[in-house]
């Protein structure tokens, strides 16, 4: 490479440099055989053994991922102008894609945007923000002014930045975790930390402070669409409800009856408080899943004809996806066992290591386990607002599926 380059190099071995030019933009540490010093933090070129260059990103010693890829582009300065069109772009893409949803959708997704570790959700006037790299850490200050100024250009008025900095990937990072108001010229720093969003015709009040990750689970929207056209003059049984979501599309879609379970009774709370915002029918059941589903196919249940499962991650890495996968499959056994011939199952994982070809394994056992066969009427993922690059498999996670049983 010609041009002189002014970041400290890195060089990579082979099986390195074969992933960033397949497109992926992590190096891990042990595929670094030579370094120069570098703060971390701070951006680093990439070089093959060959010397060529593969491209610069954010280092860190205290991480598995050593670097983090941002650019290919030896042209780019990674000045503000930099973060500033990146963030142009990913504003762009989900104004096109979201259209009118734009006003609640998640406006940066890490990677997927060309911004490792870095998540931000729109609530109507609120941001909530998640960092989880170094190299945003320090540059979140810069970042958070430029999609204020971005979003401003698009006639968007933000009251709020709201950071949940909570998750443990943190701590690999070496970041701290907390919580908090961040405090910018004309943003507020105090409130209720409540926000109400309308979705689908549906509205809801997110507790973006204390709710489950940002408050609020966007990925879904138009997978609970996709769901509620099935849902006229059913009984459906809504597991795992969070905020009622699904149940409440449901409801609004005419079904005959719509009973909504969960164990926390915080979001029963929320639940109840959603449905009465709406003026919709939803009856709240505190529960644990596994053994609701248990008690009622013991019993030979026959009181619902639409089973809804939208668990938690069952696993966060490769090593607990055999379990995880047990687990799914012992959910998605029991509610095909519940359910009448010509009964629907709505189904979902949002684990990216419960990969698609494992989910769609799982609910084949489920099947032949339970002596029932399934029509497979509908897969879907995660709404584009999150979306998959085919080179990072990691931004694909959500897997969604409707089926018949026949």
């Amino acid at each position: 490479m010609k041009q002189e380059r002014t970041f400290p190099r890195f060089t990579v071995n082979k099986k390195a440099e074969t992933s960033l030019r397949a497109g992926h933009p992590w190096v891990y540490g042990a595929e670094v055989t030579e370094r120069a010093p570098a703060e971390n933090g701070a951006i680093v070129d990439v070089f093959s053994e060959k010397g060529t260059y593969l491209g610069s990103g954010f280092v860190n010693d205290q991480s598995k991922i050593l670097v983090r890829v941002l650019s290919k582009n030896a042209n780019d300065a990674f000045d503000e102008a930099f973060f500033r069109r990146r963030i142009r772009y990913a504003l762009d893409y989900r104004k096109t894609v979201m259209g009118e949803d734009f006003n609640a959708c998640r406006l940066i997704f890490g990677e997927a945007d060309g911004l490792p570790g870095w998540t931000v959700d729109r609530f109507e006037n609120v941001l909530v923000t998640e960092v989880l790299s170094l190299g945003i850490e320090i540059r979140k200050g810069m970042l958070f002014s430029l999609l204020l100024e971005e979003l401003q250009k698009d006639g968007v008025t933000v009251d709020v930045i709201y950071e949940r900095n909570e998750s443990p990937l943190r701590q690999k990072e070496g970041l701290p975790s907390g919580k908090g108001y961040v405090d910018l010229p004309g943003l507020q720093t105090e409130g209720t930390g409540l926000v109400e969003i309308t979705e689908n015709g549906i509205r809801y009040e997110v507790d973006y402070v204390n709710g489950q990750k940002t408050g609020f689970f966007l990925d879904q929207k138009y997978n609970r669409r996709a769901a509620a056209k099935l849902a006229r003059g059913k009984r459906v049984l809504d597991c795992f409800t969070h905020t009622g979501a699904f149940a409440l599309n449901c409801a609004k879609a005419g079904a005959a009856s719509v009973t909504a379970v969960d164990v926390s009774e915080l979001a029963l709370q929320e639940v109840s408080h959603n449905a009465a915002l709406n003026g919709l029918p939803v009856t709240p059941l505190k529960a644990d899943v596994f053994d609701l589903l248990t008690e009622l196919t013991a019993k030979k249940c026959r009181d619902y004809d639409y089973i809804i499962l939208d668990p938690p991650a069952f696993t966060k890495s490769n090593a607990t996806a055999k379990a995880a996968f047990n687990g799914y499959k012992q959910i998605n056994r029991m509610a095909m066992k519940l359910l009448p011939r010509g009964g629907y199952l709505a189904t979902c994982s949002c684990s990216h290591f419960m990969y698609e070809d494992q989910f769609r394994r799982m609910l084949l056992e489920a099947a032949q386990e339970a002596d029932v066969s399934l029509r497979f009427i509908e897969q879907r993922q995660q709404g584009p607002d999150h979306p998959i690059l085919p080179t990072v498999p990691e931004t694909y996670y959500l897997k969604f599926y409707l089926v018949q049983i026949v």
